[in-house]
């Protein structure tokens, strides 16, 4: 049986479909205004917004008061009839960009039972990044008792062909449109396309022939790791206190997400760049050149207040940058002082390092290519290696699934 499937999948039927959908709860985070005014804009109207938890209010509501609130509004926007249901289907979607690029996507759900988030995971849909444990008991909270699923999970899959998207874009005249509007806050615009009946079959095919082709690992987590992980996690307790028949039909079993193909030329990968603070940079940088560097290795640049300079990193360590200055920054900020975090954007990090005791690291971007054979021979990559976009080219709540 495929792991990626055709869904009952819930679509708002609502007057403001901009007011609607909002960007995924982990953006933003530290920009509590930006979510300030998506409250202003959204009111009293129905909207994701009213379904989701910001990580920007995390430290300024009550946490357990809130979880309710939310799992309230799902149950009153279903039993309003605010959605549609759409059964055994997919929606096939396309996101036009700030920069014009159009963005190729389809909504479906997977089974969870074909997904492992350890970092040496064998399982056919991979994190893709280390999972960071402590993160998932308050999304279990939030989830354990919502009735209905808003992803904003962006699965990978390495169709060097584009046989998948492709295949769905020349059909578009044969499907009916969902949704098509602006989207808030500088997101661009998207549109929305029901795959269903015979065009959902026929799709099923291809991507059978897709999985079969990739049968190590057809499918890896771009975008919402920790999302997916808490379905997981929610899923395996699940199946704890109900039977192997039960378990084979619960919709605890699935987790909706939307399909992207890494090779997509609008999907981009920016680097995260590396800046340690309150740290003696001169020590880090000479541990750093006698430990991890070799004559002809990657070349990474270096800031302080005071200078800059490039250090070549020994490729026999990793066939990536950012996995042999993660390791050696975990491994020596565990004995000397320093403050690492992890910064978006050139000019962010030349900034951040112009304070005393910083050193910045501008650490270049991967390669997309690089992604599926990493993750196949080395598993998760170091945590934050990439980002898929820029914030406001993350996926915005739309489409939701019952899970209960």
């Amino acid at each position: 049986m495929n792991v990626f499937l055709p869904a009952d999948i819930l679509i708002p039927d609502v007057e403001s479909m901009e007011k609607w959908s909002v960007i995924a709860c982990d953006q933003f985070s530290s920009q509590p205004e930006y979510w300030k005014d998506v409250k202003k804009t959204v009111g009293d109207a129905p909207s994701s917004f009213h379904l989701i938890f910001p990580e920007a209010e995390l430290e300024d509501v009550d946490e357990n008061e809130k979880i309710k609130t939310i799992n309230w509004n799902m149950q009153s926007y279903l039993e309003q009839g605010i959605f549609q249901k759409y059964e055994k289907s997919y929606v096939y979607v396309e996101r036009t960009l700030k920069n014009g690029s159009i963005r190729r996507g389809l909504v479906g759900m997977i089974d969870l039972e074909a997904y492992d988030y350890s970092e040496n995971s064998s399982s056919r849909i991979r994190a893709t990044e280390k999972t960071v444990t402590c993160r998932i008991p308050p999304r279990v909270r939030i989830r354990e008792d919502a009735p209905v699923e808003l992803p904003h999970v962006l699965l990978l899959c390495d169709d060097r062909s584009d046989g998948l998207m492709e295949w769905l874009s020349g059909k578009k005249e044969e499907m009916r449109k969902v949704y098509n509007f602006n989207l808030m806050k500088e997101g661009g615009h998207i549109s929305g396309w029901l795959v269903s009946g015979k065009l959902a079959k026929d799709f099923e095919k291809k991507i059978t022939s897709y999985e079969n082709i990739s049968a190590e690992m057809p499918y890896a987590v771009g975008d919402g790791n920790h999302s997916l992980a808490t379905a997981k996690v929610c899923y395996e307790k699940y199946k704890k206190t109900h039977s192997d028949t039960e378990n084979a039909n619960a919709p605890a079993r699935y987790a909706m997400v939307e399909l992207e193909n890494i090779h997509d030329e609008a999907l981009k990968f920016s680097p995260i760049h590396r800046i340690v603070t309150e740290t003696d940079e001169e020590a880090l940088l000479d541990e750093l050149q006698k430990t991890c560097c070799a004559p002809n290795g990657y070349p990474v640049q270096w800031y302080t207040k005071e200078r800059q300079g490039v250090l070549y990193l020994n490729p026999n360590k990793s066939r990536l940058a950012v996995a042999i200055l993660q390791n050696f920054l975990d491994e020596y900020l565990k004995n000397h002082r320093g403050q690492m975090d992890y910064i978006h954007g050139e000019e962010a990090l030349k900034n951040l390092a112009e304070k005393e005791n910083a050193v910045g690291f501008l650490l270049p971007a991967m390669e997309k290519r690089e992604l599926f054979p990493y993750v196949t021979e080395s598993g998760t990559l170091p945590r934050k290696t990439f980002s898929m976009g820029h914030a406001t080219e993350k996926r915005y709540y739309l489409e939701a699934r019952q899970i209960r």
